[in-house]
């Protein structure tokens, strides 16, 4: 069966037909697969029954993965574990429990691994247990924002450099959910306000809750600024909702897209998802 797709919305997102990654995806297949990735930004391939070793097989095709921080179930692999599941007991976690608290920063709009020097170029979630209702994802597309932005903003913001900081936007939920050896391991760092793909040379706005601050500017006016764009890359008519069935597999492109997890009943349902994250090629920004 040939790869074909259907676009979700008229600004970005496809969803892809014709693949069977359990099965091995030929060259060919990979070739077009990456082309829309590169052109939808958001993948969704439906009912893929995979397990870890698949996962990772088809992840790495797109490059290296990333390792897992520290704080993460499974931390140093290259799979992350987003859950309200006891690893250990295999039950719901308590609504309270402090893995919940810290999974809820999730739930903010973001980008993935934009608080490390090099920067998260894709992420590939499967829904491995997914609740009947709500927990959607909901994606928003900052090439589209970037093509709509007046002229005079895009001027502004071409040589700006955020500083991304991941116990800033830890800390928007509670001051305690990053340790000082979490702190050592993803010191702030700087990336680029605006970014280029170099595959079709596309721009897009680069902001979301680990963008702290402007450098150069007020701290406090600069996140301001910082919060607008985030509110002008998800307007409704520059973003898509997942709606999860068990065995969807999502690929996000992590350098033109936010994302953000919706809440659910995590005192009654379980959501178990496995990500893999596939490694940037440089820096952003000096």
């Amino acid at each position: 069966m040939a790869v074909t797709f259907r676009q979700l919305t008229p600004a970005f997102g496809a969803e892809v037909s014709g693949v069977d990654i359990a099965e091995g995806v030929s060259n060919a297949d990979f070739a077009e697969i990456a082309r829309l990735f590169n052109d939808y930004s958001v993948l969704v391939f439906r009912g893929q029954r995979i397990d870890n070793a698949q996962q990772i097989a088809f992840s790495k095709r797109f490059g290296p993965l990333e390792g897992t921080v520290r704080s993460n179930v499974g931390a140093g692999s290259e799979i992350a574990v987003i859950s309200n599941v006891d690893p250990e007991t295999d039950k719901i976690l308590p609504v309270e429990d402090w893995r919940n608290v810290y999974n809820s920063g999730n739930e903010m709009w973001h980008t993935d691994s934009s608080f490390k020097r090099v920067p998260a170029t894709a992420s590939l979630l499967s829904g491995r247990e997914v609740p009947p209702e709500e927990g959607e994802t909901e994606f928003a597309t900052g090439r589209a924002a970037w093509d709509d932005l007046e002229d005079a903003l895009k001027e502004e913001l071409e040589d700006l450099v955020a500083i991304h900081d991941f116990a800033y936007s830890r800390g928007l939920i509670r001051s305690d959910l990053v340790d000082e050896a979490q702190r050592r391991e993803t010191p702030p760092v700087p990336q680029a306000v605006i970014r280029r793909n170099p595959a079709n040379g596309r721009r897009n706005i680069y902001a979301g809750a680990h963008a702290s601050h402007i450098r150069g500017r007020d701290v406090e006016e600069s996140r301001a600024f910082l919060r607008s764009l985030t509110e002008r890359i998800v307007q409704e008519c520059y973003t898509y909702t997942h709606r999860w069935r068990q065995g969807d597999l999502v690929m996000w492109d992590n350098r033109c897209c936010l994302h953000r997890g919706r809440p659910w009943n995590k005192g009654k349902y379980r959501r178990v998802m496995h990500r893999t994250t596939v490694a940037g090629i440089g820096p952003t920004a000096a």
